[in-house]
């Protein structure tokens, strides 16, 4: 990688936190400030970031547009958004859209509850596969090698008493998620938020992303929680269907 490129993107990293300053940012790249401000003063230019009083910088508007248009051109999520946008309203409670990238959850739409508790997701931010309904979903839909291959290159980060631990158990809960055709997070993320996840298929059936419900465990317990997945399932198969699915199958994600 161009080292300069690489202290550009350490840059735009860093301001995505907080606003900074020259000297912030040159300690942060680990190079002379005159390197960092002549890097700042391209990106400026561009609109990538730009100057907040006389010492501080952020990121500027041409990230953010570059970022909706990235996100407007995910099909998925343009097709997905009036049945799960209904879901939310008649709900009240946090819906999520999210693909699979790299090895890792990517969330790329997100409607908020209406209740005080608030998630550390967002639009953009990654997330795990072991611990998340919507990753389940996500690998539960591959072919049985490459799930074998996942689950065996994930790094089993314990977050809470509920989270799986190990390939074998994560392998196991993904053959039940194929068989019924919804997961489940029970607390394994967050261990006051749990919540269900479908999937949403394209025009010849294969899963393009999940949609999950979450909800803080004060407000539903389990069996409240499971009895949401009606109402999750009909949501996910009326957004396959603005995808492009034409097939009535329900169940079963292999």
């Amino acid at each position: 990688m161009s080292q300069s490129l690489d202290k550009a993107l350490t840059i735009l990293a860093g301001l995505a936190r907080e606003a900074k300053t020259l000297d912030q940012l040159a300690e942060e790249v680990g190079v002379h400030k005159s390197t960092v401000l002549r890097l700042l003063r391209t990106l400026e230019s561009h609109h990538f970031v730009r100057r907040e009083g006389t010492r501080y910088y952020r990121l500027g508007s041409a990230l953010f547009d570059l970022a909706n248009q990235a996100l407007e051109d995910r099909d998925v999520r343009r097709s997905s958004q009036p049945a799960l946008a209904a879901l939310n309203a008649r709900t009240g409670h946090t819906v999520h859209l999210a693909t699979y990238e790299e090895g890792e959850v990517v969330y790329i739409d997100k409607y908020e509850g209406r209740h005080s508790v608030r998630m550390y997701s967002r639009i953009g931010k990654r997330a795990p596969l072991h611990c998340t309904a919507v990753g389940k979903v996500l690998v539960a839909a591959m072919p049985q090698p490459r799930r074998e291959t996942i689950a065996e290159a994930i790094d089993y980060v314990v977050l809470t008493s509920n989270t799986i631990k190990d390939a074998a158990a994560y392998l196991a809960e993904l053959e039940k998620v194929a068989e019924c055709g919804y997961a489940v997070d029970n607390a394994e993320h967050e261990d006051f938020i749990h919540c269900v996840a479908a999937p949403v298929r394209g025009p010849n059936g294969d899963v393009l992303a999940a949609a999950s419900m979450s909800v803080p465990k004060v407000l539903l317990d389990y069996e409240g929680l499971l009895a949401l997945v009606p109402e999750l399932v009909a949501a996910t198969t009326e957004a396959s269907v603005h995808s492009g699915w034409t097939e009535n199958r329900k169940g079963q994600l292999k």
